[in-house]
């Protein structure tokens, strides 16, 4: 069968929002209201020019935070790590631009509550069937049921009125060419003030690849790549990480791990305040490079119809696992007036679920599998 490029894709919409764990679910799925700026792309420069001192104008959209606020305390970490979220979110923005004809639509929206988001969004493009890459910037007032999950979790929070400040980027990029891996990862902030004025932060994220067909050179330069950013901080960070990863994105009806894995923490506070904002900036500044790369190199490989069917199966799993696992999919679709179009953005346009299918013995689906069934150590320099 020849090789084809397909010339579009007629298939409905199905969205999901991968981007703050558990009670950060709140960041995208409260109630707000936003207008689209897909029309304008990036923000005016009037806005920008508004801003003596934080340059504004290479973000996706005017900073959630008024920009008064921002430059009265760029030493704080609220404001350090909304700086952040917006800048990785353009610079995966304009790199993913350059594979893709059609546009980013800028959603920025205001959560009723406080705070609020910036989605962008690629839908059925002629590079990526799906491309979501989402900040959102909230505070408020906890709910009594987060607060006792919190206590929990972290026993030493004390009182019932709990203020707190939640900033993350998540992303999920479903490409259309099946030789380009889905990719995922999202980096998260999360602090509380207590009733005797006691502040809880921490740190969590991570960064993941689900390829359909197994190219060991890109598994090998995802992991490698990640394995640098966590060395230059704790050598045990990379290995540590790499197993959870492993285990958090496996699907156990399914007994297999959705893709070849990457790294995945929660609950990070082991660096100190900046410390550990450090070293959650190395991750995210090693978006580009771990991913960009492996897209460059596939994005005009031919395929035919057996690809495509194999990828939309395996995007079947992709769902799978986020609707049935992800603890982040799961606060979100249980909230109270959430907002299903951000919970739901990640997931693919298309998937197929076919009955008893299973990969000939000796296939490329087959490769995928036998790794996919057993984790490997994709850094080792022997692998």
């Amino acid at each position: 069968m020849p090789a084809i490029k397909p010339q579009g894709n007629l298939y409905g919409s199905i969205g999901t929002n991968l981007l703050l764990m558990d009670i950060m679910g709140l960041a995208t799925c409260l109630g707000f209201t936003g207008g689209l700026a897909a029309a304008l792309g990036i923000f005016s420069a009037e806005a920008a020019a508004i801003n003596d001192n934080i340059d504004t104008s290479k973000f996706m959209a005017e900073p959630i935070t008024e920009l008064k606020k921002l430059n009265e305390s760029q030493d704080e970490m609220t404001t350090k790590m909304e700086l952040l979220v917006l800048k990785i979110q353009a610079d995966l923005c304009k790199s993913l631009q350059a594979y893709d004809d059609k546009k980013f639509v800028i959603d920025k929206w205001t959560r009723k509550k406080g705070g609020g988001g910036i989605s962008c969004i690629i839908q059925d493009g002629t590079g990526f069937e799906k491309a979501a890459v989402l900040v959102s910037v909230i505070h408020g007032e906890l709910s009594e049921d987060a607060i006792k999950r919190m206590k929990s979790r972290r026993g030493n929070i004390k009182g019932n009125l709990v203020p707190f400040f939640a900033a993350g980027i998540s992303s999920v990029i479903h490409p259309r060419n099946p030789m380009i891996p889905t990719f995922h990862f999202n980096y998260r902030y999360f602090e509380i003030i207590d009733e005797d004025g006691q502040r809880h932060w921490w740190f969590g994220g991570g960064s993941d690849l689900t390829p359909y067909y197994l190219d060991v050179a890109d598994a090998k330069h995802f992991h490698k790549t990640l394995r640098r950013a966590c060395d230059m901080h704790n050598p045990t960070f990379y290995p540590k990480f790499k197993e959870w990863c492993d285990k958090y994105f496996y699907i156990p009806h399914r007994k297999e791990c959705r893709g070849v894995g990457g790294i995945f923490f929660d609950d990070l506070d082991s660096l100190g305040h900046q410390g550990t904002f450090e070293f959650v900036k190395t991750c995210a500044e090693a978006v580009v490079p771990s991913y960009i790369p492996i897209v460059k190199k596939h994005i005009n490989d031919g395929y035919g119809y057996a690809e495509r069917r194999w990828q939309l199966l395996r995007r079947g799993r992709y769902v799978e696992f986020n609707l049935v696992y992800d603890r982040g999919t799961k606060f979100g679709l249980a909230t109270p007036e959430a907002r299903i179009e951000s919970i739901l953005a990640s997931l693919p346009l298309v998937a197929r679920w076919e009955y008893m299918n299973s990969p000939s013995p000796g296939s490329k689906e087959e490769e995928l599998m036998k790794v996919l069934l057993e984790p490997k150590e994709w850094a080792d320099d022997d692998e």
